[in-house]
């Protein structure tokens, strides 16, 4: 617990001060100009300064996971969402003797409520209840490599989700201007809304399927892996659906501009229909941390990162429509998921283990 809250601290110190002076730079190659890169950094450099938070929620909230603990994590995390729906309007638009922040406002409201949330989860793992307490100990390198050799793989499969969003993101705006970036940005949010809901169900895999790997039931681990993936491909192609029914319905929450609402709509109706095959690939890749088995996760990820951003250039470089990009986006999400599916089913976690 010492050396993974150590890592986590470490690295919000490197990610905070890197946004905080390159911020306008990043969001600027990611289309980015005038009044909406100027918003842009009003709330990223209110969250990026106390990012640290997060980093270091996640760690505790990681250890009482470990603990098989899943409830305490959760209704911490519920309680900080249900405090932050409230406290983001009154930030941003002021009440009472509160001022209005502005943008500003949405991003100390997320500051506020990680860091509440982070008190919440330290007062349980230093209360009696914990099965786990921290406390001082001689640092250990084995200890530190224990973590990375899983959590800095690992982190390489996040890196790529957000890494094509991003390159996607510049496509679209080089392909049909900042309009469409809104647009395309709003839409895919969804996107990166269904993570935290596969969370929930890859959360316990990684445990689950590390135990009965360690204790020899190997068959069993792989039979729990599947089913978590049918899952989740059950509830985020019934999202992806939704979505594509109704687009309007999720890109009204956030502006009525009509050029926004005419690429995030043409977004979710492409791409939305695939979103099962995020939602399985993601949740295999939570099992595959369980087994320590990392490569076809990262293998799958890289294709859909080439398949995204590639063949959205590929296609747009020879006159293709924003449609024909988007459609790039929905069948790199296919073969994300089809091919970490077919690998993990086929058995490659102990094909490895056999050979090493």
């Amino acid at each position: 617990m010492l050396h993974a809250t150590i890592i986590n601290l470490v690295l919000g110190l490197v990610f905070s001060p890197l946004f905080l002076l390159y911020g306008r730079s990043i969001y600027s190659a990611m289309g980015g100009e005038g009044a909406s890169l100027d918003a842009a950094l009003q709330c990223s450099n209110v969250v990026f300064g106390g990012t640290i938070l997060v980093w270091l929620i996640n760690a505790l909230a990681s250890c009482i996971r470990g603990t098989g603990n899943m409830l305490v994590p959760s209704l911490a995390v519920c309680l900080g969402v249900v405090l932050l729906i409230p406290l983001s309007p009154v930030l941003i638009f002021g009440l009472g003797p509160i001022p209005a922040l502005g943008i500003a406002g949405g991003g100390a409201a997320v500051v506020l409520t990680t860091a509440l949330t982070t008190l919440v989860l330290a007062a349980y793992i230093f209360s009696s209840r914990s099965i786990v307490r921290p406390g001082l100990a001689r640092l250990r390198g084995k200890f530190f490599i224990d973590i990375l050799k899983v959590g800095a793989v690992g982190s390489i499969s996040t890196l790529q989700t957000t890494l094509t969003v991003a390159l996607t993101t510049a496509l679209v705006s080089l392909a049909a201007g900042p309009g469409a970036v809104a647009g395309y940005g709003t839409a895919s949010r969804l996107e990166y809304l269904l993570i935290p809901l596969v969370f929930g169900l890859g959360a316990p895999l990684v445990a689950l399927v590390g135990t009965n790997i360690g204790a020899g039931q190997e068959q069993r681990a792989l039979r729990i892996t599947l089913i978590g993936g049918v899952l989740a491909f059950t509830v985020t192609e019934a999202v992806g659906i939704a979505a594509a029914i109704w687009p309007v319905a999720w890109l009204n929450l956030f502006d009525h501009d009509p050029a926004m609402l005419k690429t995030g709509a043409t977004y979710l109706r492409i791409v939305g229909p695939n979103y099962g095959f995020f939602g399985l690939g993601l949740c295999l890749y939570f099992a595959s941390q369980g087994a320590e088995r990392l490569f076809w996760p990262l293998l799958a990820g890289l294709l859909r990162m080439m398949l995204a951003v590639g063949g959205g250039w590929f296609v747009f470089s020879f006159g293709g429509s924003l449609s024909w990009v988007f459609a790039a986006l929905g069948f790199a999400l296919i073969v994300y998921g089809v091919v970490l599916a077919t690998a993990i089913a086929s058995g490659v976690w102990f094909r490895a283990k056999c050979r090493s």
